[in-house]
């Protein structure tokens, strides 16, 4: 089976069509084979979209409104194709959020927005290295995202803990093809509260999370200390760790994976990946964007996708 990908560049004025490019062009000396379809003005070539993309963006720095509304209709665009059963797997480049609420699509991120278009109630924040600096992969699905900090506590539940653990689980087996996924369940408080000394989350919140997870028949051990849980995750004893805050799986990911990360959606009826930066206005156009992160989300999108599609019940 050859994967049918669908690429959305992200905001015109950033780096996103000339990493895309560069993505394409690395692609395609290793299989000629990719099918790659980049939403944009109709009847253009891939590369012909990206350098209109780039060339309009350029021209109209300054214009949000503009850049939000391309931005958004080109994930609308792909996200209907994939809907549709044309596209299995949608690359997004990265795109200004203000600009996006600029043209009217309210939403933190790109995430949300397609979440609402694929009309899915729960989705997850799973920042993916394959290859990391130490050599063995990091996954690290984020609990909560775009929180301020102070409300975090109130927002990590057992309710949330035992969704993103189950999605994580899934997508693991149905994505990576890993037959029995083993998470770690990154605890909130430092020392994992050192029976209570430190707070009561993990005997309140992640005890009858964790109950409930294996009465399931999901592997999932915590609550494991975050000074401890990323680098048994890097030794292969999890094949991912669910963190229950923004920073604290960033940070780690980060650390060892820094321009190489990928960011996938788990969720969607179809697959979705995502570079893990953005849209570096002060250096788009000028030839220094290093593409190695999308040329990773292009190659995980296209390696999910086979696993996931390439079985004889699914039709498309």
């Amino acid at each position: 089976m050859v994967p049918r990908l669908a690429l959305t560049p992200g905001d015109p004025r950033g780096i996103g069509p000339e990493v895309a490019r560069l993505a394409l062009d690395h692609l395609r000396t290793r299989d000629a084979n990719v099918d790659i379809t980049v939403f944009g003005p109709d009847g253009a070539a891939p590369d012909e979209v990206l350098e209109i993309f780039q060339a309009q963006g350029i021209s109209r720095a300054s214009d949000d409104a503009w850049s939000g509304d391309v931005a958004g209709s080109s994930i609308e665009q792909a996200v209907k194709a994939a809907l549709r059963g044309e596209i299995h797997g949608v690359i997004t480049g990265p795109l200004h959020k203000p600009s996006l609420h600029q043209s009217g699509r309210i939403f933190p991120g790109q995430t949300e927005m397609l979440a609402e278009l694929a009309g899915v109630a729960r989705v997850g924040m799973l920042m993916v290295a394959e290859r990391t600096r130490l050599g063995s992969p990091l996954r690290v699905l984020l609990g909560t995202t775009h929180l301020p900090l102070r409300l975090v506590p109130d927002a990590v539940t057992s309710e949330l803990l035992i969704e993103q653990a189950t999605l994580l689980s899934q997508a693991l087996h149905s994505d990576w093809g890993i037959k029995s996924p083993s998470l770690g369940i990154c605890a909130l408080n430092p020392h994992a509260s050192d029976d209570g000394l430190f707070g009561d989350e993990e005997e309140r919140i992640y005890g009858p999370a964790l109950e409930a997870l294996h009465a399931e028949g999901i592997r999932a051990k915590g609550p494991v200390s975050a000074d401890t849980v990323f680098s048994r995750a890097l030794t292969g004893e999890f094949d991912a760790v669910l963190a229950p805050y923004h920073d604290v799986g960033m940070a780690a990911f980060k650390t060892v994976s820094f321009g190489t990360g990928v960011n996938v959606t788990l969720g969607l009826p179809f697959i979705r990946t995502s570079p893990d930066h953005g849209t570096a206005f002060d250096i788009a156009g000028s030839g220094a964007a290093d593409p190695t992160s999308m040329i990773e989300a292009v190659s995980l999108a296209h390696r999910l996708a086979i696993t996931r599609f390439d079985t004889p019940s699914v039709n498309v």
